[in-house]
């Protein structure tokens, strides 16, 4: 495999293909790979070991939170993957200013669990098994967005192991352009196993779950955006949109950032007329629920797939339409909606990496198998001409042309600029964007 030797550090917590283990950790979420083993660090040291001798060793290096990543490099073949997840510290640090540590290696149901008792939450995407490393340094849609804002937009510090192994705590005021970096673009700028995060306060949440069939002529998309555009910022909603026979159907999920389901319903209340109501529910639940630990499994490449994504400063009538055509056609894919909008806008672009701070709606096409890239490539190309950017996080092939999508004009420059400062040798970069990106 390699004539390194393996540093002390690691004794005991390194995983090759004959451990039993290594099934249940050699993969992601959508990708089956096979590394030449996976590391298990407890601490920021082991950290740093791991990294070091991946470099002696000059093996590929992948770092994994939880594996859920679209696009499958959390892990690699022939490699080494440092898996974060023994680094899943939760503590409340100050209950006053809601400051919050969280180890890059807990997944987001864990930190929903741990913050209930303390009547805390952090806005964290929608499923409890994705790692708090890998959407924290990228963005955060969460359940909350409209109201809380990204997840990013919340973080107060960072603890980064650099390409050379230099451990530094980033912030405002220390090393501010790689915190810049952090929040947005972290994964290129060295292995993150910590993060201080400002919660919010919040115990319960009011949920409504709508079925509705879409018009045809894409008017019931254009009228959820339109609602949501002048809706209290306590409400969000995702959708899936998808194909039942020759009709489209909108599935829909709505949360009120609060107890109160009679202010939720009357949020809703101009949803259920978007378009012909099949299905209603509501109910009020604590936010862990909606985050729930029922969500944690391992990742055994279960769920292969194809991915892109685009963001919307509004739905115009045109990209209604090709939405909807794009689950309707005789390919049909599954488009995912995500209004955004409110607390996300009130950033500044250049605040953080991630710049699209002008945006509504986030759309997500995905095709499964037997479906390709090439098929989804051609169900989204009428949909990606109304887009304008988009979130690395929900893209299962990035390349050149996508990271100019993520991080468009001068972002994408000092994104560049600011990785091959913190890591000249690209060990990192070549591993999100193979040789593209040198």
């Amino acid at each position: 495999m390699t004539s390194a030797t393996l540093p002390k550090e690691l004794d005991g917590k390194v995983v090759t293909p004959a451990d039993p283990r290594y099934r249940l950790l050699r993969s992601t979420y959508t990708t089956v790979a096979r590394p030449a083993l996976v590391v298990l660090p407890q601490t920021t040291t082991d950290v740093v070991a791991a990294l070091r001798y991946a470099r002696d060793s000059g093996l590929p290096i992948a770092v994994r939170s939880g594996g859920h990543g679209l696009s499958g490099r959390s892990s690699n073949d022939g490699g080494v993957v440092i898996d974060v997840s023994g680094l899943n510290e939760v503590r409340v640090l100050d209950r006053r200013t809601r400051l919050v540590r969280v180890g890059a290696g807990a997944r987001w149901a864990e930190v929903a669990r741990d913050l209930a008792s303390a009547g805390l939450a952090i806005s964290s995407g929608d499923h409890g098994n994705v790692g708090v490393g890998g959407l924290a340094i990228a963005g955060g849609v969460g359940w909350l967005v409209r109201d809380y804002g990204l997840t990013i937009d919340h973080v107060r510090a960072a603890e980064v192991v650099l390409a050379d192994g230099r451990v530094v705590r980033t912030d405002a005021e220390h090393e501010p352009d790689l915190f810049w970096a952090v929040r947005g673009a972290g994964a290129g700028v060295g292995v993150v196993t910590a993060f201080e995060i400002e919660a919010t306060e919040l115990r319960d949440i009011a949920v409504a779950q709508l079925t509705l069939a879409a018009d045809p002529d894409g008017s019931t998309l254009s009228r959820w955006a339109e609602h949501l555009a002048q809706a209290p910022r306590r409400l969000s909603t995702a959708a899936m949109l998808m194909s039942d026979g020759r009709r489209a159907v909108l599935s829909l999920t709505a949360v009120y950032a609060g107890p109160d389901t009679g202010r939720m319903r009357k949020a809703v209340a101009p949803l259920l007329e978007i378009g012909t109501l099949l299905d209603q529910r509501a109910h009020r639940v604590p936010y862990s629920g909606l985050v729930s630990t029922a969500h944690l499994h391992p990742n055994l490449g279960q769920q292969p797939a194809n991915t892109t994504n685009g963001l919307l400063p509004t739905m115009t009538p045109d990209a209604a339409r090709a939405i909807t055509a794009a689950v309707t056609g005789p390919r049909p894919a599954l488009l995912q909606l995500r209004s955004v909008g409110g607390a996300v806008n009130d950033v500044a672009a250049d605040a953080t990496a991630y710049s699209h701070r002008d945006s509504d709606v986030l759309v997500v096409g995905t095709v499964f198998p037997p479906g390709d890239r090439a098929t989804l490539d051609r169900i989204w190309r009428p949909v990606g001409a109304h887009t304008r950017g988009a979130y690395a996080n929900f893209e299962s092939c990035p390349d050149a042309a996508a990271f100019r999508r993520f991080y468009p004009g001068p972002t994408g420059d000092r994104v560049l600029a600011t990785w091959r400062h913190h890591d000249p040798d690209g060990i990192f970069r070549s591993a999100l964007y193979p040789s593209e990106l040198s």
